[in-house]
């Protein structure tokens, strides 16, 4: 591809001016317009607050955050974690603001590294935003599944009370139905789905302040603000004694429910005013979400009293700590825990939200990578149909993802080495161009529209710095003594999918992976 000349500000006057230069700049890209321009600034911001999704990823990683550290690692981690996280996707923002295409991460990484490593630093950071993608669907959409069984589990009497719930057949039969559904609406016209992202993100937001005001309000007994403000649990069970090590292992549920930011460049393509409202689609999606996700921490902290309960596998809904906490207010009050059940729900419908927009992400990463001839049959995966969605690489992601979450079947250790894939992965990726930002493309980058000014390779280096220490802290043991069982399986599999990519890199790629190639004349 021909190497990009000065900086490009399009007109803003109407939408037509608006497409028509966006589908310029594409051009000048290298690419030609195939998919249909038609999401507002909102319609982008939706797709990736719904991805993030603070009631999926907090509610389905309440446990975790409980276990290590308690209220303090809940309150204070969460916004540590979300102003570090911020500094990552405003460097994002300002990248993707020179370079607005589907393709985002792996498109910037050949950019910015010239035409000497532009082919590897491409391969590299696209394998793992593909798969560190793919496994987030497969954990969103495996996290309602679970839900759904402990749905059921609750509303036919609960664990005290013979209550029923399916194996692990059943939850992965859930899986696939979820998938299936989800594969079906992203095959619609992007004009639909721009609909469902919109309401979804009303739904995220609608359903946290409804759920942090109404579970304290309801529940018969409280937490004092002495309790939610500086409590620390080091009743974990699992050996880990020392409160910084404690605190540092709860940050996961932080920086695991904000990720997935990087869909707003995904969808840039389909985008008006693509260089300004994508970067606008990372940032506040991050912002709100931090916002929003603090809010619904404290308001459900609060109606926590009995920490070791809430995690006993004996309670009614079974060890499932946000269950438990809903269940318990509703029972405790009016002698039936129904209002639970009804409030949890409302979780499911927002986890279902965040699958769909997940695999609209995917998808569209999919559709970019092969477009490129990075991905075995890539003619096939990139193909668009009459309403220029990429259905193909829709339904190659939704089955890739159920592949996945096969390996429960086996051992639900295997099955978390592969979803750890979905932070530590995923922010490798998003590290990898914005080191080359302030490394290699220093003096030679170009800004868009949406720039940091002087401040960028500060806050870019911030970034690196951030994601480096993350991936070392949560490669780190979670249990001791360490055994196949306890064994934290994250740095197994990162290092695996790193020793694959680097491997199918000198063996065969180098030889026919050139990095991001022009269809303009195709």
């Amino acid at each position: 591809m021909e190497e990009e000349q000065g900086p490009y500000h399009p007109l803003r006057d109407q939408d037509g001016e608006a497409i028509s230069a966006d589908n310029t700049r594409l051009k000048q890209l290298g690419y030609k317009q195939e998919l249909s321009r038609n999401l507002s600034a909102i319609a982008n911001f939706s797709v990736t607050f719904s991805i993030i999704s603070v009631l999926t990823g907090l509610s389905t990683t309440y446990s975790m955050g409980l276990t290590y550290g308690g209220p303090v690692t809940l309150v204070y981690g969460w916004p540590i974690v979300g102003l570090l996280t911020l500094l990552v996707g405003l460097s994002m923002a300002e990248i993707c603001s020179a370079y607005p295409t589907s393709g985002g991460l792996y498109f910037w990484s050949a950019k910015l590294s010239g035409k000497r490593w532009g082919p590897l630093a491409a391969w590299l950071t696209g394998w793992f935003n593909i798969v560190g993608q793919w496994a987030v669907t497969t954990s969103v959409d495996f996290s309602l599944a679970q839900l759904i069984n402990v749905i059921i589990l609750l509303s036919s009497g609960g664990r005290n009370g013979d209550g029923v719930s399916g194996d692990k057949y059943v939850v992965i039969g859930i899986h696939g139905g979820i998938l299936f559904l989800h594969a079906l609406i992203n095959s619609l016209p992007i004009s639909y789905l721009s609909l469902f992202g919109q309401l979804a993100a009303a739904w995220n937001i609608v359903g946290v302040f409804v759920l942090m005001i109404l579970i304290p309000c309801v529940a018969t007994e409280r937490a004092s603000a002495k309790f939610v403000f500086t409590h620390f649990n080091t009743d974990n069970g699992d050996g880990v004694n020392n409160k910084v090590y404690i605190f540092v292992l709860g940050l996961l549920m932080s920086q695991y429910t904000i990720t997935g930011y990087d869909a707003s460049a995904h969808m840039t393509e389909e985008t008006k005013n693509a260089d300004t409202n994508g970067p606008k689609g990372i940032i506040s999606s991050i912002v709100i979400s931090i916002i929003v996700g603090w809010g619904y921490i404290l308001g459900i902290t609060f109606a926590v009293t009995n920490i070791p309960y809430l995690l006993d596998e004996t309670n009614d809904a079974g060890g499932y700590a946000i269950a438990e906490i809903f269940y318990l207010a509703f029972k405790s009050r009016y002698g039936s825990g129904v209002g639970g059940i009804i409030c949890l729900g409302v979780v499911g419908v927002a986890i279902f939200f965040c699958g769909m927009s997940s695999v609209t992400s995917n998808s569209r990463m999919a559709y970019a990578f092969s477009r490129d001839g990075a991905m075995p049959f890539s003619s096939f995966w990139h193909k668009v149909n009459k309403h220029e969605v990429p259905v193909n690489a829709v339904w190659l992601s939704a089955l890739v993802s159920f592949c996945m979450a096969l390996t429960s079947l086996g051992s639900l250790v295997a099955f978390n080495a592969m979803v750890s894939i979905a932070t530590i992965g995923l922010y490798i990726a998003y590290a990898l161009p914005i080191f080359l930002r302030v490394t290699l493309a220093r003096k030679s980058f170009v800004a868009g529209p949406f720039n940091l000014g002087r401040y960028g390779v500060l806050i870019g280096w911030i970034s690196v710095l951030w994601v480096a220490t993350i991936t070392v802290l949560f490669s780190l043991p979670v249990a001791y003594p360490i055994t196949i069982e306890t064994l934290n399986y994250t740095p197994v599999a990162v290092g695996g999918l790193l020793l694959i990519t680097v491997l199918a890199w000198i063996l065969r790629a180098r030889h026919w992976f050139k990095g991001p190639i022009t269809n303009i004349n195709e």
